[in-house]
């Protein structure tokens, strides 16, 4: 739940364009929900050790290993946003270049996390915990207090409309609407929560399906609690920057660097908190790197490096090329941080990133346990074409945003409350009307016209969108190519409720053949003595 995308990303988010994003609190319900009763008993039923061993049983070996990939783009794209994230901050609480304490860092977490493994892993996370919610709880309570308390916070927010939580705008172009923030969301956390291998294993370590579902309740619980602290926090600056906004004012160069940019200023008066909140953000980021790494590289050598070896391999060895594996990723990692500062806001990079390979393999969980008619031609197809269209359509935006075609336009920002000259503030006036904060800081050139509209359709519609695309192509594709292996699935392998309503179709399809039957042999109730006794005598 707390990561540098939490603790940057949402708050500068909010920052920008208003507590709309807030709203996804509300999807982790319906997330907790569909977890609870699709993906969960599934998973805790087969005990796997990986969450990809039931694409293998479901369909086959292929389909396993193109999910795979899928998920090793999926996360090696993601990796440097985890660790760009704290050192952006770092770079603007210390001024240390942002090119040289990246892959540092990088290096430190890949290098614990290769000699340590899982046990480094369970360790540090212990430690980098506690030290972020002391981060966030100092960041929460002086926060609300430099700037007047809760009243205030609300009332200037009001005035900046940020306080905007019910835009009902159907255009999936518009960045955050309600629409937008909660349906998007479903999807997102379900693929992070009900399908991804780190997080179902860690459900699958209770004693109990119904512990496992309370450890399920507990953790949606804090994460809407850790979510709605963090978007409140951008609150809590735009009040303290209500008519003194320092990224338009240059003080900063992302939009991102808002929150590190808060934080030193109010820890003016309290020695040592700047430290402690580069610490968490630091921790998180290490923490969410190591797990990531020491998940990645398992995968990659279970799935890729392991049906190659011979069958003797020594444990030994395996262990030694795991950790080999683990250098490889991290350092692919670092060389992509140079990638991920030219793009968009954090928030936006990592749900862009993610959404071209994590949407379709969504879409394959999906419908392997939801839609018994699903087949491995059908799933195959699905999440190449779902991948195919995702890599288009983020591939382009991101291109846009690059060239500065395509802009976030944000809520109003003021500078009319900051202590500089009247000209420089004439010339950061116009650099910002010409150039948002979200986008590079190379002054973009007039489109002749507006970008397709697919192009610019709202990133938190990219995980949805994956995976109903996989089922729009896979599921008409399974009907057209069914074969008789298909007819039967194990229902261990789909959903309890799916199971149910097969069972009650089974059941009333039954005693409709039966009394088709009985009146084709001609039996009535004179001759039988009534249809219910000639009906039993039947059946038995």
């Amino acid at each position: 739940t707390l990561s540098g995308v939490t603790l940057l990303g949402l708050p500068a988010e909010v920052y920008l364009y208003g507590m709309q994003y807030s709203m996804m609190t509300v999807s982790l319900i319906f997330v907790g929900i569909a977890s609870n009763y699709i993906y969960l008993p599934v998973f805790y039923k087969l005990q796997l050790t990986t969450a990809f061993d039931y694409i293998e049983l479901r369909f086959d070996k292929r389909v396993k290993r193109i999910a795979s990939v899928f998920y090793t783009v999926a996360s090696l794209l993601f990796l440097p946003v985890i660790i760009y994230a704290p050192s952006l901050a770092f770079n603007q609480v210390t001024g240390f270049d942002l090119h040289i304490i990246a892959p540092i860092m990088s290096l430190i977490c890949v290098f614990y996390t290769a000699i340590g493994g899982l046990k480094a892993v369970v360790w540090t996370d212990t430690l980098q915990f506690s030290v972020t919610l002391c981060t966030l709880a100092f960041v929460l309570v002086l926060g609300t207090k430099s700037v007047g308390g809760l009243a205030a916070v609300l009332e200037r927010s009001k005035l900046g409309d940020r306080l905007e939580f019910f835009n009902m705008n159907p255009d999936p172009t518009v960045r955050n609407t309600f629409w937008a923030v909660v349906l998007g969301n479903i999807a997102l956390w379900i693929a992070f929560i009900g399908i991804d291998p780190a997080g179902v294993q860690r459900f699958l370590a209770v004693p109990s399906l119904m512990d496992a579902r309370k450890c399920l309740v507990i953790f949606i619980v804090f994460t809407i609690i850790t979510k709605f602290i963090s978007c409140f926090s951008g609150l809590i600056m735009y009040t303290k920057y209500f008519d003194c906004d320092p990224l338009t004012a240059g003080f900063m160069k992302k939009a991102d660097q808002i929150l590190p940019y808060y934080v030193l200023e109010v820890a003016a008066a309290v020695p040592g908190l700047s430290g402690l909140f580069v610490a968490g953000l630091f921790s998180t980021a290490l923490s969410t790197l190591s797990t990531c790494l020491n998940a990645l590289s398992g995968i990659v050598y279970k799935d890729f490096v392991a049906p190659f070896m011979p069958r003797d391999t020594s444990d030994e060895k395996a262990s030694t090329l795991m950790k080999i594996i683990t250098v490889v990723l991290g350092l692919i990692s670092v060389l992509l941080i140079f990638v991920v500062e030219r793009l968009g806001t954090i928030l936006e990079l990592m749900l862009s990133l993610r959404g071209i390979t994590t949407g379709p393999i969504l879409g394959i969980f999906t419908m392997g346990m939801l839609f018994p008619v699903a087949n491995r031609k059908g799933a195959l197809c699905g999440a190449i074409g779902s991948v195919l269209l995702m890599s288009l359509i983020i591939v382009q935006n991101q291109i846009y945003v690059w060239n500065g075609i395509i802009r976030n336009t944000p809520k109003p920002l003021d500078t009319s409350g900051c202590n500089i000259t009247t000209s420089t503030q004439s010339v950061l006036f116009n650099y910002t009307t010409t150039t948002l904060p979200s986008t590079n800081t190379i002054p973009p050139s007039c489109p002749s016209e507006e970008p397709f509209w697919l192009y610019r359709i709202s990133f938190h519609y990219y995980f949805l969108l994956g995976a109903l695309v996989t089922m729009i192509i896979g599921l008409p594709i399974s009907l057209i190519t069914r074969s008789k292996e298909d007819l039967f699935v194990n229902p261990d392998l789909l959903s309890p409720f799916v199971n149910r309503f097969l069972r009650r179709s089974a059941e009333t399809t039954r005693c409709e053949s039966v009394e088709k039957e009985l009146q084709f042999i001609g039996i009535n109730k004179n001759r039988a003595g009534s249809k219910d006794a000639a009906m039993d005598k039947l059946l038995h």
